[in-house]
């Protein structure tokens, strides 16, 4: 493995905010610049750099690593971080995962047992005695906290204390890109894995594909390193650029985000045409109900400002009936995932205010 251009030394007891601005940035010093460049190579000296990596790789893997408290794998994409993960399980493993969560992650788990190499137990996200139970009875625990599309807050405290008390000792793996590294550190909890979507909060401009896995286990660290050799799922050097450069400003830009979202929440609660409000108090994530699909549809297509549209996490606002993918279709018809950005909350409103209805 190259080491990074940049060590970035990092005090541990700063803010995760602090650490997410100076994390994997080049030694001070004379001439040294002051951000990590761009190094576009495909093979370093006698080495291909998707055996060994690359400096611009490894100082965004620094800067997570950082954040979340452990050593980061960075990769083409989020699935490509997921299909990682599964690489990891030995066939037959029974794997838990929520009902509700990345519809990726499940079409990934759904293929798998289809060929006979996983069985894929679906739990009620917030039934922790029900994921408690499956500690001691699953090889792998798959949490999502908040889930995806319907915002459930786990009780990964529970969870992660069950399963590393459980003789069976399952993986644990958590999806914390909604959550981001600011909002929660799962690693620090107990879990051995934390994934996350780059493409999402942390590159947060909605111009990249990147995923990143991070444990603090040495032989995890390893094996998930051997699986994107192996399989070649590297991560673009200018995309990993792109997210180091994204990851400076998700402090700020969480922050903006999440007190616009919890602004609209508080709207979206009062308004008679809402049946329900997802909200797990923090976070750029409101998901909420309309009476039906053709409700949801409709305010989606009166909508002028929010984009309609599959992603989130980017600095522009989205919303998409979550319902009408297949993957989702399980899902409440008349659902909503509303991520917030950056636009100012009076005009966001007055657009989801008149999407509505008034």
């Amino acid at each position: 493995m190259v080491g990074p251009a940049t060590v970035g030394r990092v005090n541990e007891s700063w803010s995760a905010r602090t650490r997410a601005i100076l994390a994997g940035r080049p030694d001070a010093g004379d001439g040294n610049p002051a951000n990590v460049p761009l190094v576009p190579a495909s093979a370093l000296g006698l080495d291909y750099s998707r055996e060994v990596g690359t400096p611009t790789w490894a100082a965004f893997e620094e800067a997570v690593g950082a954040l979340e408290g452990g050593t980061a794998t960075a990769y083409a994409s989020g699935m490509a971080t997921v299909t990682a993960v599964l690489d990891l399980l030995p066939a037959g493993a029974t794997i838990a995962v929520p009902v509700y969560s990345y519809a990726g992650t499940r079409g990934a788990l759904d293929h798998a047992q289809q060929q006979g190499k996983l069985t894929v137990r679906r739990l009620e996200p917030t039934d922790t005695d029900a994921w408690i139970a499956a500690a001691a009875e699953a090889d792998v625990l798959w949490l999502e906290s908040p889930t995806n599309p319907t915002l459930d807050v786990m009780d990964l405290d529970a969870i992660l204390t069950a399963a590393r008390s459980s003789d069976r000792a399952p993986l644990t793996v958590v999806d914390n890109t909604f959550a981001t590294p600011l909002g929660q550190q799962p690693l620090g909890k107990g879990a051995d894995v934390v994934v996350h979507s780059v493409t999402k909060f942390i590159g947060g401009h909605s111009d990249l594909l990147l995923g990143v896995a991070v444990t603090a286990r040495d032989d995890l660290s390893t094996s998930l390193r051997d699986a994107r050799t192996r399989t070649g799922a590297t991560p673009g050097t200018f995309e990993a650029w792109l997210a180091l450069r994204g990851l400076r400003t998700l402090g700020v830009r969480l922050a903006e985000a999440s007190k616009t979202a919890s602004l609209l929440a508080e709207r979206l609660a009062a308004h008679p045409a809402v049946a329900r409000v997802r909200y797990p108090g923090t976070g750029a994530m409101v998901s909420f109900d309309l009476a039906d699909g053709d409700a949801a549809e409709r305010l989606c297509a009166n909508l002028k400002l929010i984009h309609n549209a599959t992603s989130l996490g980017g600095v522009e606002s989205t919303i998409e009936r979550r319902a009408h993918l297949p993957g989702d279709a399980h899902v409440p018809d008349g659902l909503l995932r509303l991520s917030v950005g950056l636009e100012d909350p009076d005009d966001l409103w007055g657009d989801v205010s008149a999407g509505l209805g008034g």
